[in-house]
């Protein structure tokens, strides 16, 4: 299918923009078969997208009682004395999706899933890597790394993250039929959830991930946890390998933090370093990638038109209005 980019004018014309590729993708979908499958994300960049999905639903564009959705990654290490405290937490994502868009909605989607972070106790987890160090292995080139779980753990609690909360959130996916359309967003090193830069690609289904330290000072830094130490240390995620099986995959980006990773993205080579550039190998294989970015995001690519014509990207610069 190919790379199509969309420059818009700013976030709002983005989000408006996004949300109705994803629109007409879900009628699309619905016209083959009963359900529509969404992955979804977290943080700043889909909100809009949200607000407009929810507003188009509530007005009977499209059918929210045939969806389901996975979202991309969730916090392991939220304050709380249990799961359920964990779950509804501020800053967990499921409290997000709630607030931001499921919460929206006057009929809700027939199912709404995220990885099981919750589940797993942070300190029964660091104590279990600590005295387990044969049954794992670090992978990445940066600090932020995924934790490997061998085959045939000798620790139970290990055996069980990797059995029922990691690739029983990939079994789940599957189960539903894949992923239909998935929203992403980027970080600005290129990270897509939390495939952190440097882990591979191979492997990178749903991934246990020892977080970047640059990735934890960010979180206080932007108010989400008081100290370093109340922030989680760890999450689930889907990785690239998993993200980009979905059969189209949205990504939106805005702001100065983001240009460099975009660009990168699709002019570079693809590397680890920047995870989302796993989408030209998608794309290659028949994978329809779509970019929806503001005017800031895309002003390297649009200075580069020649290249992307080369690496047969479309750019479409979308008009005020």
């Amino acid at each position: 299918m190919g790379i199509t980019v969309y420059v818009t004018r700013d976030f709002e014309h983005m989000s408006e923009i996004a949300a109705g590729i994803v629109i007409k993708k879900i009628i699309e979908t619905h016209k083959g078969k009963d359900e529509a499958v969404l992955g979804l994300a977290t943080g700043s960049s889909p909100t809009g997208v949200y607000k407009h999905l929810a507003q188009a639903a509530n007005n009977g564009q499209f059918d929210s009682g045939r969806i389901r959705s996975f979202n991309l990654d969730e916090y392991v290490g939220l304050p709380g004395d249990n799961v359920q405290q964990r779950v509804i937490h501020p800053e967990s994502y499921a409290y997000f999706m709630i607030q931001e868009f499921f919460g929206l909605l006057k009929h809700k989607f027939i199912e709404t899933r995220l990885p099981y972070g919750a589940l797993i106790d942070q300190k029964t987890l660091i104590r279990e890597l600590r005295e387990n160090r044969e049954d794992w292995t670090f992978k990445g080139t940066d600090a932020g790394k995924s934790i490997v779980i061998k085959a045939k753990p000798l620790s139970a609690y290990l055996a069980w993250i990797r059995k029922d909360v990691l690739d029983g959130y990939a079994r789940k996916i599957k189960a539903a039929g894949g992923i239909d359309l998935q929203i992403i967003g980027v970080g600005g090193r290129g990270h897509v959830a939390f495939h952190e830069s440097g882990i591979p690609f191979q492997g990178s289904a749903v991934m246990l991930v020892k977080l970047d330290d640059d990735t934890i000072a960010n979180a206080v830094r932007d108010g989400h946890f008081p100290t370093t130490g109340d922030s989680p240390n760890y999450a689930v995620s889907m990785g690239a390998e998993l993200v980009y099986q979905a059969r189209t995959v949205l990504l939106l980006a805005n702001g100065e933090r983001k240009v460099e990773s975009v660009t990168r993205s699709l002019l570079g080579d693809v590397t680890p370093e920047v995870p989302i550039s796993y989408g030209q190998r998608y794309a290659a294989k028949g994978g329809n990638l779509i970019y929806v970015l503001d005017r800031i995001a895309g002003r390297e690519l649009m200075a580069n038109k020649g290249q992307l014509k080369k690496r047969s990207v479309t750019l479409k610069v979308m008009p005020d209005h």
